[in-house]
């Protein structure tokens, strides 16, 4: 099989751009709430975990019949690294620790990307209007019943 084809895989370029669409969208919300990791941080995120996710199913089937791959160690080291990328906008201070939305505003853009990178649209759709849902709501919820964390 080869591997560099000159033919543009339009089905591929399709879920990169829905990753980044999607992540860009979760970024856009926390960018109005002058957070540092925004737009395009988020949108990055998830457009990385969907190159990931590609590049792993294309992997298993390019040398999937030739050797034992398993797709699934991509995505898990995507799920741990970008935990480790959230790990580092968390901030303890005096007043309390900051960045834990932040944190899990990454995290989540990445699963939204892996989902996009495999095609599994339906739930990266869903995972994001959730997401929003979460991050615009709730603040307001939180809000009017006194929570700490808005």
């Amino acid at each position: 099989m080869e591997l560099l084809s000159t033919q543009l895989d339009l089905n591929m370029v399709y879920r990169l751009i829905v990753a980044t669409v999607l992540g860009g969208a979760i970024g856009i919300e926390r960018e109005l709430h002058g957070k540092v990791a925004g737009f395009r941080t988020h949108a990055l995120v998830a457009t990385g975990a969907a190159v990931f996710t590609v590049a792993s199913v294309h992997i298993f089937e390019v040398y999937g019949s030739q050797v034992q791959v398993d797709p699934g160690r991509i995505a898990a080291q995507i799920v741990s690294g970008v935990g480790f990328l959230g790990a580092g906008a968390i901030i303890r201070s005096q007043t309390g620790i900051h960045g834990l939305t932040t944190a899990a505003g990454l995290w989540t853009a990445a699963a939204i990307g892996l989902a996009s990178g495999l095609g599994y649209f339906q739930a990266a759709f869903c995972g994001t209007a959730i997401t929003l849902l979460v991050l615009i709501a709730f603040s307001w919820i939180g809000r009017r019943i006194g929570a700490r964390d808005v």
